[in-house]
C-alpha cells in the first residue's frame, strides 16, 4: 500500500463546554464574597451593567416542617452530665499532645494541655488570651529590636543580637543552630552566645530559646523560681506530659504539696511567648445562607444578600450609546455587551435558585440537627440530595463548596452536613442511621462524664453505644476517639491523676 497525503471528511460528536457555561459553573462554586468581587469587575468591564442598590429582600423560601413529637425533650442525661455535646462543629483534626523534649526549634505540646491534661476540665484562666494577643500591631522583631539599645552599648553584640532576632520564628524560638549563626556572620561562638543571652533577657521572657525546656527555664529564672527541684521538673517535661507523678516527685525530691505548687508554677509559664506579637490571620466567615425558625414550626431559608448588589441593565445609557453608534463595529460591540449583561443577570439568578433549592433539601434532611443539636445529625450524601432536587451530583458538590449556613446554633459549612454514618440496631430503626459527627459527640460526652475511678475503655464505650442502638465495634470507637484528639483510657487515667495533684 502506497503512503501519501490525502484529505478525508469525518463526522464526529463531542461535548464542548462554551465559555459562558464554564463561567456559570465557576459562579456556582463561588462564595458570596467571591461573587461580590466578580460583580465589581463586571461593572468595570461592561458599561451597560449598573447596580440597582442593595438587592430587594423578597419573601424567603419557606419549608413547612411539622415539629416532631416530643420536641421539648432534651438530650440524654449522660451527655448533659458530661457537657460533651456542643452545637458548634467538632474540631476533628489530630493534634500532637506531647512535649518537644529534644533540641527542636519549638514546642509541639498543644496549648490546651499545657501543664495538665485537657480531660480534667481544669482551670486555664492563667493562660494568655491568644486571640487578643494575636491582634497586636507591633511585630515581635520590632518589639525586641527596640530594646537592644537600652541593654547594650557594644555595637558588635547589638549587631549579632539583631541578626538572631531576625531568625526567630513566630513563637519566639531560634531554630538555627548557634554555630551556623556565628559562621554566617563571621564571628566566634563566644560572641554569638553572648548575643543570644542578651536576646533571652529581653521582653517577653522566654524568647530566643532553642527548645521548650530552655524557654521555660528562662521564665523560671526571671521569676526567681529556678531552684534544683524546678530544674529537675523542667528537665523531665516528657514525664510531665505522660503524667508520671510518682516518678517526678522522686526525681524532684518533693512531697505532694510542693509538687502541686511546682505544677501550678509550671502552668503559669508561656510555652510560646512570641505569639503575643504574631499577626492575626483569622478572618471572619460571612454566611451565604440564613436559616431562621418561623411561627408555623418550619424554617425560613434566604440568601445573605447584604453583600450582593442587584444588577440591572442601564437602558437609558444603552439607548444613548446606540443612537451614537455609526459604524458596524461599534454597533456589534454594543450588542455583545448587552448580551453579556443579560446573561450575567440570568446566571446570578439561576445560581441563587440552585443554592436555595439545595439548602432547602439539606434542612429537610437534617431537621433534627437544627432543632436539637449534633446528636441528631443524620448520614447524608451528595447523591441523595441530587436525586431529590433532580440535579447532577457534581452540581450539588459545587453548590456546597465554599458556602456557609447561619442558624441559631452557629455558622456551619454546608459540607458539614454531609457525613458518613453507621447503622442503627433495635426495633423501629430499619433504614435509619447515625452520622459519624453525632457518634463522635456521644463518645466525647461519655468520656467527659468520666471520673478518675471510672475510666471507660474502648470496649466499654462500644458496649454502651451498642445499648443506645449504635452498631459499633471496639476498633471503630478507637478510631473515632483518636479523630477527636482524645487519648486512650490509660492516658486519661494518668492525666486525671496529674490534674488531681495540682
Amino acid at each position: 500500500m502506497a503512503l501519501g497525503p490525502r484529505l478525508d471528511l469525518r463526522q464526529t460528536q463531542s461535548l464542548v463546554m462554551t465559555p459562558q457555561l464554564q463561567q456559570a459553573i465557576k459562579l456556582l462554586a463561588a462564595s458570596n464574597l467571591e461573587i461580590e468581587t466578580f460583580i465589581a469587575e463586571a461593572l468595570e468591564a461592561n458599561p451597560l451593567l449598573d447596580t440597582g442598590g442593595p438587592a430587594e429582600v423578597g419573601e424567603p423560601e419557606r419549608i413547612e416542617i411539622a415539629p416532631p413529637a416530643g420536641e421539648d425533650a432534651t438530650a440524654d442525661q449522660l451527655m448533659l452530665a458530661g457537657g460533651g455535646e456542643g452545637d458548634a462543629p467538632l474540631d476533628l483534626s489530630s493534634v500532637d499532645s506531647d512535649f518537644d523534649t529534644g533540641d527542636g526549634a519549638g514546642p509541639s505540646m498543644r496549648d490546651a494541655e499545657w501543664g495538665a491534661a485537657s480531660a480534667s476540665g481544669g482551670d486555664f484562666d492563667e493562660m494568655p488570651d491568644w486571640e487578643q494577643l494575636r491582634a497586636a500591631e507591633v511585630t515581635l522583631a520590632e518589639h525586641l529590636d527596640g530594646q537592644i539599645g537600652a541593654v547594650t552599648s557594644d555595637p558588635q553584640t547589638a549587631f549579632i543580637a539583631r541578626h538572631i532576632i531576625g531568625l526567630l520564628d513566630d513563637a519566639g524560638y531560634l531554630g538555627t543552630p548557634l554555630e551556623e549563626v556565628a559562621e554566617d556572620i563571621g564571628v566566634d561562638l563566644h560572641a554569638a552566645e553572648a548575643a543570644l543571652a542578651l536576646v533571652q533577657s529581653l521582653d517577653p521572657s522566654g524568647v530566643g530559646a532553642r527548645n521548650l525546656a530552655e524557654c521555660i527555664a528562662i521564665q523560671a529564672r526571671e521569676a526567681d523560681r529556678y531552684d534544683p527541684c524546678m530544674k529537675a521538673l523542667i528537665d523531665n517535661l516528657d514525664l510531665v506530659a505522660r503524667g508520671e507523678v510518682e516518678r517526678l516527685k522522686r526525681l524532684c525530691r518533693v512531697d505532694d504539696e510542693d509538687f502541686a505548687d511546682m505544677l501550678r508554677e509550671l502552668r503559669s509559664y508561656n510555652p510560646r511567648p512570641g505569639l503575643a506579637f504574631a499577626p492575626s490571620d483569622s478572618t471572619a466567615v460571612v454566611p451565604d445562607i440564613l436559616i431562621t425558625a418561623n411561627a408555623a414550626g418550619g424554617w425560613d431559608i434566604a440568601l445573605n444578600e447584604e453583600t450582593l448588589p442587584k444588577l440591572v441593565v442601564n437602558r437609558g445609557y444603552f439607548v444613548e450609546l446606540n443612537a451614537g453608534a455609526t459604524s458596524k463595529e461599534s454597533r456589534g460591540w454594543l450588542k455583545e455587551k448587552l448580551a453579556d449583561a443579560h446573561w450575567l443577570i440570568r446566571a446570578l439568578d439561576q445560581r441563587q435558585k440552585t443554592i436555595l433549592k439545595t439548602a432547602a433539601e439539606i434542612v429537610k434532611r437534617q431537621d433534627g440537627f437544627f432543632r436539637r443539636g449534633v446528636s441528631e445529625l443524620r448520614p447524608l450524601t451528595l447523591r441523595e440530595v441530587a436525586e431529590q432536587i433532580e440535579m447532577h451530583e457534581s452540581t450539588v458538590s459545587r453548590v456546597t463548596s465554599n458556602k456557609y449556613l447561619w442558624c441559631e446554633r452557629g455558622t456551619f459549612e454546608l459540607k458539614y452536613f454531609f457525613t458518613s454514618g453507621v447503622s442503627r440496631i433495635g426495633e423501629g430503626t430499619e433504614g435509619e442511621g447515625a452520622s459519624s459527627a453525632a457518634i463522635k459527640a456521644r463518645i466525647k460526652a461519655l468520656i467527659d462524664a468520666e471520673t478518675v475511678k471510672n475510666i471507660l475503655s474502648d470496649q466499654q464505650l462500644a458496649e454502651m453505644l451498642q445499648k443506645e442502638g449504635f452498631d459499633l465495634a471496639r476498633r471503630t470507637v478507637a478510631k473515632y476517639r483518636e479523630a477527636i484528639g482524645i487519648g486512650s483510657s490509660a492516658e486519661r487515667r494518668r492525666a486525671k491523676k496529674l490534674a488531681g495533684a495540682r
